[in-house]
């Protein structure tokens, strides 16, 4: 018998998070995190869990303006060296939300390894804007090229970070975004502090944050004045920005 041949792994969106409005004008692309080298498929359920209540949570906020969620299913659970399996299937999620919604800006949302696939795939032509929470950036290495920034020019970025995070290093972000802000003003990076890498002391006030830079970034709604301080502060201080406690409970919209 002639064996058959192994299917083609792909990757996919999936179904638009919260309720579906009529007409499409803006999109966020969830990037869930992932494993260092791994050839394995993610499991959808747990993949898709860290980052859906901040899909919702965006998509009960955007509805009224357009925005469309939706949860990106990688191919491969791991980033895998040159490969960079996660940030081309980030790539491939923007590509495929201009081929459904047509010429609308995107965000790309990503937590700890999903942080870093959306910073790298920053400069895709639909991108305007990246949210990376807790992002995992490889050691620098004299012997390796830095993680590279200039994809970023001319997006907005926002980087939220636990100070005690122990799987994701706060200070490879501040490193990142440090020379990423060299060539782009509209760079900035929240401090959680005491807070580990799930950031669940402070989920309310990083979900808050979250939704106050997309739409902004999405639907050009006035961002709250720690965001607006923080965008036009010099580093470090835009970039050593302290989350405040109760953040959100009474931003002005």
């Amino acid at each position: 018998m002639a064996q058959q041949a192994t299917p083609v792994r792909q990757a996919r969106l999936g179904r638009t998070l919260g309720p579906e409005g009529t007409a499409v004008s803006g999109v966020v692309l969830l990037l869930p995190g992932g494993d260092e080298v791994s050839g394995r498929r993610p499991s959808p359920l747990l993949a898709a869990a860290s980052v859906r209540a901040l899909g919702r949570r965006v998509a009960r906020a955007g509805r009224g303006e357009g925005l469309a969620a939706h949860v990106v299913h990688y191919r491969y659970r791991g980033w895998n060296g040159t490969e960079a399996h996660l940030a081309r299937d980030a790539d491939w999620a923007a590509d495929e939300a201009v081929r459904r919604y047509g010429d609308v800006p995107v965000c790309l949302a990503g937590i700890g390894m999903g942080g870093r696939a959306a910073l790298r795939a920053a400069g895709h032509e639909a991108v305007n804007s990246v949210l990376a929470i807790a992002p995992w950036l490889p050691e620098e290495d004299v012997a390796a090229p830095p993680e590279p920034v200039k994809q970023l020019a001319g997006r907005q970025v926002l980087i939220v970070h636990g100070t005690n995070d122990e799987r994701s290093d706060p200070e490879l972000s501040f490193r990142l975004a440090s020379r990423a802000k060299k060539a782009n003003r509209a760079v900035c990076r929240f401090e959680v502090h005491s807070d580990g890498h799930g950031l669940r002391q402070y989920r309310e006030e990083v979900a808050a944050l979250a939704e106050d830079f997309v739409m902004g970034v999405l639907f050009g709604q006035p961002f709250s004045r720690p965001v607006e301080d923080a965008l036009a502060a010099p580093p470090p201080l835009g970039l050593r920005m302290p989350l405040a406690v109760g953040f959100g409970k009474s931003l002005r919209r």
